[in-house]
C-alpha cells in the first residue's frame, strides 16, 4: 500500500508540473490595472470662481492655432499659491470662451485642432505617477456661436477591456509572445533578472500606459504591456513593445480599435 501511495503521489506531482507547463504555452488573457470606469468628480468650487478671472499667471497655453483662432488654456493656479489640483480647461475660437471646469486635465495636458473636420481633440492625464501615464480623450465640436460643446469622451477603461477581449500571451522560459485575437502580434525575451522571475499566475498586464496621437487628422491608440514578477510591487516596461492601433470614436462614444501594430 504504502508503495502504491507513493505512486500516486509522485505522478501527482508530474500531473501538476505538465499542467502548469502547459498553461504556460497556451494563449491566456492579459490582465487589467484598471479597476472600473473613473469616477468623474466636480472641481473645487475655487476652480469654479477662479474660470471667470482674468488670465494673469493662472493659465498654461497648450494650445495656440491662431490661423484658425482656436486656443486652449489649463487652469494650474486658481490664485497665488492656491493651485488647481489639475482641473479646469479654457477653450476659445475666435472671441468666444467656453469654460469647463470640471474637467480635470493632469499635469500635462495636450490639444490638436482638426481644421478640416472642425474638431478639437483635448488628451488629459486621467493617472500619472511612475511609470503609469493613462491619457483620456476629449473631443470638441463648435457650434455657430464659437462655442466649444463636448461630443464625445473616453474612459480608460473601456479601452482597456477592449483590448483584454482580444490581447494574450504565452510564455515558453523567458520568452512572451503577445496574440491578437490568436495571431502573434511578437515575442520579446525578458532580460531582467533580479526580480524573482515572471510571475506564473499573473504575468502581463495592461492599463497603466495608454496614450493617443493624430496624424493626418486619424486618431491612434498607442499602449504598452507591463510584466509583473515575483518580486516587486510594480510593473516592467524594459522589454515591452508599444502597440499602436488606429482608433475611430464616434459621438456617442462607440469605440472601434483597428489592427494593432508593434514598435520598440
Amino acid at each position: 500500500m504504502r508503495a502504491i501511495t507513493k505512486i500516486t503521489i509522485a505522478l501527482a506531482a508530474l500531473l501538476a508540473v505538465a499542467c502548469n507547463n502547459k498553461k504556460k504555452d497556451e494563449i491566456q488573457p492579459v490582465w487589467g490595472t484598471i479597476d472600473g470606469p473613473l469616477r468623474e468628480e466636480a472641481a473645487p468650487q475655487k476652480v469654479h470662481l477662479a474660470m471667470t478671472l482674468p488670465y494673469a499667471d493662472r493659465y498654461e497655453t497648450i494650445l495656440d492655432d491662431q490661423e484658425n483662432g482656436v486656443s486652449v488654456r489649463s487652469l494650474v493656479w486658481c490664485n497665488p499659491d492656491i493651485p488647481s489640483e489639475g482641473y479646469g480647461i479654457h477653450v476659445t475660437k475666435g472671441s468666444k470662451t467656453t469654460h469647463f471646469p470640471n474637467i480635470y486635465h493632469g499635469k500635462n495636458p495636450r490639444a490638436e485642432y482638426d481644421a478640416r473636420k472642425g474638431y478639437l481633440w483635448l488628451f488629459c492625464g486621467a493617472m500619472e505617477g511612475t511609470g503609469i501615464h493613462v491619457e483620456k480623450p476629449y473631443l470638441f465640436r463648435f457650434d455657430e456661436t464659437g462655442s466649444a460643446i463636448t461630443e464625445t469622451k473616453l474612459d480608460p477603461y473601456t479601452v482597456q477591456e477592449m483590448l483584454r477581449n482580444r490581447l494574450g500571451y504565452s510564455i515558453k522560459g523567458d520568452d512572451i509572445t503577445l496574440y491578437d485575437n490568436g495571431q502573434v502580434l511578437c515575442t520579446v525575451t525578458n532580460t531582467i533578472t533580479d526580480m524573482g522571475g515572471l510571475d506564473i499566475e499573473q504575468p502581463v498586464w495592461i492599463g497603466e500606459q495608454i496614450s493617443y496621437s493624430l496624424k493626418d487628422g486619424d486618431l491612434y491608440l498607442q499602449v504598452t504591456p507591463g510584466v509583473k514578477f515575483t518580486t516587486g510591487l510594480v510593473l516592467m516596461y524594459d522589454d515591452m513593445p508599444e502597440l499602436t492601433a488606429k482608433a475611430a470614436l464616434s459621438g456617442n462614444g462607440y469605440l472601434q480599435i483597428g489592427d494593432i501594430s508593434t514598435s520598440f
